[in-house]
């Protein structure tokens, strides 16, 4: 009955999508051990009864692998928010209550995933939902541009290999360093560990508004880029961990409320 419930809440929110992947697998693993890390004790035993030891890390990546069940077919669009270029201020803010009309429903999805959570703390799969699409809030090229999909149609040659500006931001970027997850999340850690008070004070607002300041200048470097990947991985690796690291303290804030 609860799954139902669940399916029935979600179901407002299911729009024909495209297909997309944020962060890879990597990724989103480093964001939730961040978050796994950053849990008080009564958060953790709670998440942990509820997904298993450790299983916050393990089911980082479920929501991505079940988008062909035919139970979540259509949570395709929960995972990006994508927008028109130049937006301003207002209207680039009004879209975290003020859903729009194409472009994706994360936004849309996170608030009724987390409003459900509030009611039903138990409730697995809005779990599991909330932990991915925390992490999908804070790719960039999930916030990118309509007109290109997200910047997959804007196709380009990765270190040789065939590629679009969205899969760099997946993955590209994240694997040429070659860490495990665990060593990428200790690494972001340490790296940022005096910005985890700033980051936890950030309002909503101030988040999106970075996130697209970096998306706007991902399509600036792009529009002038020379195709050197090592000088790409040099100017945006930084930037990368920034958004990974911060996922995962926001995510932590998130489950230390409902589960705390």
């Amino acid at each position: 009955m609860r799954k139902i419930r669940f399916i029935l809440v979600l179901f407002i929110l299911s729009l024909p999508a495209q297909p997309l992947w944020a962060w890879g697998k990597t990724g989103h693993r480093v964001i939730a051990q961040v978050a796994y890390d950053n849990l008080n004790c009564r958060a953790r035993r709670q998440v942990d009864k509820i997904l298993g030891k450790h299983g916050i890390v393990y089911y980082a990546n479920w929501a991505d692998e079940i988008k062909s069940d035919t139970i979540y077919l259509n949570s395709h669009d929960w995972h990006y928010q994508d927008f028109d270029a130049g937006l301003t201020d207002s209207a680039l803010i009004s879209t975290l209550t003020h859903y729009p009309a194409e472009g994706g429903n994360l936004f849309r999805a996170m608030d009724s995933l987390v409003a459900l959570l509030h009611r039903e703390p138990e409730n697995v799969d809005a779990l599991r939902f909330v932990i991915h699409l925390m992490g999908d809030r804070f790719c960039p090229m999930h916030l990118a541009h309509l007109d290109d999909r997200g910047g997959t149609m804007v196709r380009l040659e990765w270190f040789k290999q065939p590629y679009n500006l969205h899969s760099i931001w997946d993955d590209g970027i994240i694997e040429v360093v070659h860490y495990s997850y665990s060593e990428y999340a200790e690494y972001v850690e340490d790296v940022f560990a005096n910005q985890k008070k700033s980051i936890q004070q950030m309002s909503q607002e101030d988040l999106l508004r970075r996130n697209y300041a970096l998306t706007n200048e991902i399509y600036a470097y792009q529009a002038s880029w020379n195709g050197n990947c090592w000088n790409y991985v040099y100017h945006f690796a930084r930037k990368m961990e920034w958004q990974l690291y911060a996922a995962g303290i926001r995510l932590a804030m998130l489950l230390n409320e409902i589960y705390g």
